[in-house]
């Protein structure tokens, strides 16, 4: 009997078809995701699952604020808008009515590696979704009105998120004071003189450049019937050409040899603290492992600094660490924010203090078992809807081209030892080379007119 060969008949068929490609399989936990490809570069994987009659239709879009210039900054974002208005076939405002006709849900999301576009919708209506995600890839209206319109809805956005919001601003200050020279070090949303400058020809250039269909991939999770899909998929965007995408000129970020400390006012009741430390790309090996140290340190009720700032020396209200999950090496973030009456130098000591033991000293078992369970739980527990699993799948392919990577993320968090620990607190958890942002209540009106 001749031997099975599922990726051969899957190749097959594409080539009996014409104008798409079988790729390869990936073994995507207990099931199977197919990667296939058109002829105009559109990546197209597929899961199927059929434990609920839903289907997750996701548009991954390799671009994100890294791709901006300066003076050019929160165009990727603005982008976002952009894209749920007008095109060439639907007027303003059908796009989202259509699909809540067809009891869809669907939203966008934009980061410093990528953009991209979902809809979760009935699995007898997929049809729809890749009827107006190809429309808008490809015939997209970029007239003065529209570009007006949603330039003036993002600058309120940027009021609302990051002036008038203490967090915001803070976060936004700790990256820009981190990082002097990677795209990284502006924010997502912009700069307001940048968002308030763009022209219609800035958003057609964007357009044309970075919403071609070989920048993109489309990800299918959830009730389909795979070749049926493929073959709707074909005909609406087979037609839609390829563009150059430019090569990237990123400069990478230089060492930083020595801390830089910053304090701002903000009208907040109590001080919060923000440290950062320079850390590895999510593709590094050392991610994942400084990923479970931080869960050790920050995750959950018994985690060391929740312990002994929150509980038993009451300094802190709130707490959170994480690593950032970028393409380049990004940061190892530890928020606090204090107590009334704490300040953030009360808040530090305690940090400085915890930091230097897991440089010194190796972490217990029970501590490192308690956080790669809550990691692992966390990882798999993304993955039980059909778009967790679009989303996962997207993410990973857009910023590691490894679609399955979810699972090699939780084999890394099992192999991970004391000993790693203690290594990437040495290597990474600098005193000489952090960044540290306090925020302060600023002066009551009173005592400033003194």
């Amino acid at each position: 009997m001749a031997a099975r060969d599922p990726d051969g008949q899957l190749r097959a068929w594409a080539a009996s078809v014409g104008g798409l490609s079988f790729e390869r399989s990936h073994a995507f936990g207990s099931e199977t995701l197919h990667r296939w490809r058109l002829d105009n570069g559109l990546a197209v994987l597929v899961l199927v699952d059929a434990s609920a009659p839903v289907v997750s239709y996701q548009t991954w879009f390799k671009v994100g604020s890294r791709h901006e210039k300066p003076g050019k900054t929160g165009l990727a974002h603005l982008f976002e808008h952009l894209m749920f208005n007008e095109t060439q076939g639907l007027p303003a405002g059908s796009f989202d009515r259509k699909l809540e006709e067809a009891g869809a849900e669907t939203n966008a999301a934009t980061w410093v590696d990528w953009t991209y576009y979902y809809e979760s919708l009935p699995a007898d209506r997929v049809k729809l979704a890749v009827k107006l995600e190809a429309e808008r890839m490809a015939r997209l209206v970029l007239r003065d009105p529209q570009v007006a319109s949603e330039k003036e809805v993002v600058a309120n956005e940027r009021r609302y998120r990051v002036e008038d919001d203490v967090e915001g601003a803070a976060n936004e200050l700790l990256y820009k004071t981190a990082f002097e020279r990677h795209p990284y070090g502006w924010p997502t949303i912009g700069w307001m003189p940048d968002i308030q400058g763009f022209s219609p020809d800035d958003c057609a250039a964007f357009y044309r450049t970075y919403y071609a269909p070989n920048n993109a991939t489309l990800v299918v999770a959830g009730d389909v019937k795979e070749r049926p899909l493929l073959l709707t998929i074909k005909d609406a965007y087979g037609g839609i050409p390829r563009e150059p995408i430019p090569p990237e000129d990123v400069a990478p970020e230089p060492p930083q040899l020595e801390p830089r400390d910053l304090t701002i006012q903000k009208p907040t009741a109590t001080e919060k603290l923000l440290v950062a430390f320079k850390g590895p790309a999510l593709g590094d090996a050392d991610h994942a492992t400084l990923t479970v140290l931080s869960e050790v340190l920050f995750g959950g009720r018994a985690a060391r600094l929740y312990r002994e700032l929150v509980v038993d020396k009451e300094l802190a209200t709130d707490l959170r660490g994480w690593v950032s999950t970028f393409r380049d090496p990004g940061l190892f973030e530890c928020w606090a924010t204090a107590r009334e009456g704490r300040t953030t130098r009360d808040m530090q000591a305690v940090m400085d203090a915890a930091l230097a033991r897991v440089r010194d000293e190796v972490v217990s078992e029970d501590e490192l078992d308690r956080a790669k369970a809550r990691l692992e739980l966390g990882a798999l527990q993304q993955l039980e809807t059909a778009g967790g699993k679009a989303e996962q799948i997207g993410f990973f392919e857009t910023v590691l081209g490894q679609p399955a990577h979810a699972f090699d993320r939780v084999e890394a968090y099992r192999r991970t030892s004391v000993s790693d620990l203690r290594r990437v607190a040495r290597r990474y958890l600098l005193d000489g080379a952090r960044t540290i942002v306090r925020v302060v209540p600023e002066p009551k009106a009173a005592e400033a007119a003194q």
